[in-house]
């Protein structure tokens, strides 16, 4: 029982990440990594939310393979997240000195491609949650 607890204990705090370093970095606009915006489906969001629903019915070898697929994600996409935000200060405060196009566009070069590999860990996420879900399951979150 004291396992089962602090087993689940680490799965909610695994499943909710950390958001103080990126409400640090953010401001009051959230910036969003992702080369594709709101099209793309947060499966691992929705398995969050339902993660306890007796109809989805996760068995114990699915939960440990969903944070594992979670914690992975969110590392990399919040280490790219703050990569992406400091790289687009750097261009806005080189924009308005004046700087010529073509000495920026190497950072926003970075930052195209720092976008591309968050997507990629999206689509990866998206993925690999589907390979983990049965069909059945698959009904409930999409």
């Amino acid at each position: 029982m004291k396992k089962t607890l602090i087993s689940l204990l680490s799965a909610t705090m695994l499943l909710t990440g950390s958001t103080t370093l990126l409400s640090a970095a953010q401001g009051k606009n959230p910036t969003k990594p992702f080369l594709i915006q709101g099209k793309l489906p947060h499966l691992t969001m929705l398995v969050k939310i339902l993660w306890d629903d007796e109809d989805l019915a996760l068995t114990p070898k699915q939960q440990e393979e969903l944070i594992l697929i979670r914690q992975h994600t969110m590392a990399s996409v919040n280490t790219l997240k703050v990569k992406i935000i400091k790289l687009e200060a750097q261009v806005v405060k080189a924009s308005a000195d004046g700087k010529k196009p073509t000495d920026i566009k190497k950072m926003v070069d970075e930052i195209a491609a720092l976008r591309a590999k968050a997507t990629m860990t999206h689509l990866e996420c998206i993925y690999n949650t589907r390979a983990v879900l049965s069909a059945d399951q698959l009904s409930i979150v999409e």
